[in-house]
């Protein structure tokens, strides 16, 4: 008898939650607001990652350049600084790409100022979820901080998938050179959600077949999921929303509910 996996049924991978010290191997400026840090080193051994909306936990060196990691056999003896990043693999090396912007924060100031030998910390990832199956097309929504996963969907979908990219973003003439989208749809639109739904509204209707994934600012996305899972009626296991960050919170859990107010999350 075949076991024949649902329509969007998503494989998942565990991993042991391992903690590796690496060095700073290349940085290289991939898009005018975009820096590419790379990673590698002996401790790379034995990293997977095979889903596109993975994430690793990246550490941060304090004032004084030293990283403080959470252990269960100890306490911090500094504040811990990390953040969630989209990890890139590529030939036994690990690539970060991180958003610039007036006013960074620890990463992305860390970015702009590290340089070829320095040393780097991450975690992760826990695990891994794969494309969906037997889906023939997907949109994604992706502000500047999504577009990085943006670019792991498109490595790891089928060539016969269609893609549509409906890119969040404020300056987005870079968008689809970064992502070498030469068989992606990319339509950039502003970041609110009104020029994202108007823009999604141009597109052909969503059928039973296609899967649509969205990333980014949480307030932004609300009406978003609320379009798609409300007045379009598409089911859950459909529709994927993700707030990487929240507007004016430092610390923002990207597990934590997209809108805390729907019964629904």
């Amino acid at each position: 008898m075949t076991d024949v996996q649902p329509r969007f049924h998503r494989e998942v991978t565990r991993y042991d939650l391992v903690s590796r010290s690496l060095t700073v191997s290349r940085v290289e400026r991939v898009a005018p607001d975009m820096i590419r840090v790379t990673l590698s080193g002996a401790e790379l051994a034995g990293f997977a990652s095979t889903g596109p909306a993975d994430h690793v936990k990246v550490f941060f060196p304090d004032a004084d350049g030293v990283f403080h990691t959470r252990r269960p056999d100890a306490e911090p003896t500094g504040p811990v600084i990390l953040r969630d990043f989209t990890p890139l693999p590529h030939d036994g090396e690990l690539a970060l790409d991180f958003y610039t912007h007036a006013d960074p924060g620890p990463a992305a100031a860390w970015a702009q100022s590290v340089s070829v030998g320095d040393a780097a910390r991450i975690a992760g990832p826990r695990g891994s979820r794969g494309v969906p199956a037997d889906v023939s097309r997907v949109i994604l929504f992706a502000d500047e901080t999504a577009v990085p996963a943006v670019s792991r969907w498109l490595e790891l979908l089928p060539a016969s998938v269609s893609v549509e990219v409906i890119a969040m973003v404020g300056d987005g003439d870079w968008v689809a050179d970064y992502l070498g989208a030469t068989t992606a749809s990319v339509n950039v639109v502003g970041r609110d959600a009104d020029t994202a739904l108007a823009a999604l509204s141009a597109l052909a209707p969503i059928d039973e077949s296609t899967f649509v994934w969205a990333a980014g600012e949480a307030t932004q996305l609300i009406p978003i999921r609320r379009h798609l899972r409300r007045e379009l009626g598409l089911p859950k296991e459909q529709v994927v929303v993700d707030g990487y960050w929240r507007r004016g919170a430092a610390d923002f859990d990207h597990h934590a509910p997209l809108d805390p107010t729907d019964p629904e999350e």
